[in-house]
């Protein structure tokens, strides 16, 4: 390993492929809500009206923090668990305001 990649910070920007899907998993917890908060801004802004939240079953600490920020998310129209064919209670579904329904609000 060269010197610069032992120097480089563990702040550095995580580029996000924006689908229909997040898996949470490789964020740490306290990352959890502006991850959340970006990803639901750039999928809105590409036109997704629906997307999944993975955030694994656990002992549902993560599915807590997930929901906590989804009932006061100005891009959610709703939420709830996924069925169980696409996560259960290890996953969420989002319904997202259009953004034509948001410019005209």
């Amino acid at each position: 390993m060269d010197a610069s990649e032992s120097d480089a910070p563990d702040d550095e920007p995580v580029e996000i492929p924006i689908e229909d899907a997040l898996d949470l998993h490789a964020f740490t917890p306290r990352d959890i809500p502006s991850v959340v908060d970006e990803y639901l801004r750039a999928a809105q802004a590409r036109g997704f009206g629906e997307v999944r939240l993975i955030h694994g079953r656990g002992i549902g600490v993560q599915r807590r923090i997930v929901q906590s920020l989804l009932a006061r998310h100005p891009l959610v129209a709703r939420y709830a668990d996924a069925p169980p064919e696409r996560g259960g209670p290890g996953a969420t579904l989002v319904w997202l305001v259009s953004d034509a329904g948001r410019r005209q609000a």
